[in-house]
């Protein structure tokens, strides 16, 4: 229990964790309000532009949509600014936190006609109360048994017409059924260092930061493609300069406090590049097991495989093969190591 509760804290303290943090909750002011102002996810921008023009022209709800993608994209966003471009209120919930078909049935009775029902981590929802969402979705009305045993008997309550807008990280565990009823489904893509960077000079604007474009090219670089670690790194790297320079956020200004923050050029922390040089090292590049791996590091399994490695693939820097997982040439260019047999890179390390 100790060592579970060790990782969870270690992870917790980690800058570039995709997952949200209690801080994070300070970027809400930071979110678009408009469409418009939303930078990126420009296909998906377009999809739900013409779905909200076509439910207003028609005068009717908006259709249920699915927003997937890794954690820290603007899967959440994208749910209050549709909200808001639609005139309607929102109401936000998760899957967990629905527990039994009574708790989905107070949310449902009281939704205002045409308001946004916001359900994180959609696919989380307990089967029971997925099955009492699917007419609720398609037909807006509720079956509600009333009884027990051979009196019972079953009653449906008229909702009024709302939107479901799901969010999930794992579109694969959702049911065939539940995705049906989705009109619209859309996957949230990495940002781009340029769209990053747009982000950043919007949030310092808002945060009344002084930044230049160098600065905040800087920061974006290392953000590995996610908005909510690039705002993340934003403030760290706002704080230093205020106390070691001035307050203006520069390249070198960036650079310094990147470095002293740990979080190398493409984004790497040192537990990253703790993972790359322990298969280069101990294991000769690969392949080998994840639980080899995560012993060799002293982390949990399960931790490497969801919250260490999807980047590491993202970026090209590890393989996973059926022997296991391989480390990449560009992985040893990265940590200033070369693999036995290859004369073309020089030794040394990061």
């Amino acid at each position: 229990m100790k060592e579970v509760d060790k990782h969870m804290q270690e992870e917790d303290n980690r800058i570039v964790t995709v997952e949200r943090r209690e801080e994070d909750s300070s970027f809400n002011g930071l979110r678009p309000k408009r469409l418009e102002n939303y930078i990126g996810q420009t296909k998906i921008k377009e999809s739900i532009n013409i779905l909200m023009g076509a439910a207003k022209k028609r005068g009717e709800s908006l259709e249920h949509v699915l927003l997937y993608g890794p954690p820290g994209l603007g899967k959440t966003t994208l749910a209050y600014i549709i909200a808001n471009e639609m005139g309607v209120g929102i109401k936000v919930t998760s899957g967990p936190s629905i527990e039994r078909p009574g708790d989905l049935a107070a949310i449902l009775t009281n939704l205002s006609e045409n308001e946004v029902l916001f359900i994180d981590e959609i696919h989380r929802l307990n089967k029971v109360v997925e099955e009492v969402l699917y007419p609720a979705m398609e037909d807006f009305g509720l079956d509600i048994v009333i009884g027990k045993g051979p009196s019972a008997r079953s009653i449906r309550i008229d909702l009024p017409k709302f939107t479901l807008i799901g969010a999930t990280t794992r579109a694969g565990l959702l049911t065939g059924p539940l995705r049906d009823r989705f009109g619209l489904i859309s996957r949230l893509d990495f940002y781009s260092p340029e769209e990053l960077k747009k982000i950043i000079m919007a949030a310092a604007d808002v945060l009344g930061v002084v930044i230049d474009e160098e600065g905040s090219y800087r920061i974006a670089r290392r953000a590995r493609g996610t908005p909510r670690i690039a705002n993340r790194l934003l403030r760290r790297v706002r704080d230093w300069s205020q106390v070691k320079a001035g307050g203006k956020i520069t390249k070198e200004v960036a650079d310094s406090a990147l470095a002293h923050l740990e979080v190398d050029d493409m984004g790497l922390d040192n537990i990253d590049r703790k993972i790359l040089k322990s298969i280069a090292e101990k294991f000769d590049g690969g392949p080998v097991g994840i639980d080899t791996i995560s012993a060799s590091i002293s982390e949990d399994p399960g931790t490497v495989e969801d919250v260490y490695e999807p980047y590491l693939m993202q970026i090209g820097f590890l393989d996973r093969t059926p022997k296991g997982r391989v480390l990449t040439r560009s992985a040893y260019e990265h940590i200033g190591m070369k693999k036995e047999g290859d004369t073309s890179l020089q030794e040394g390390l990061f």
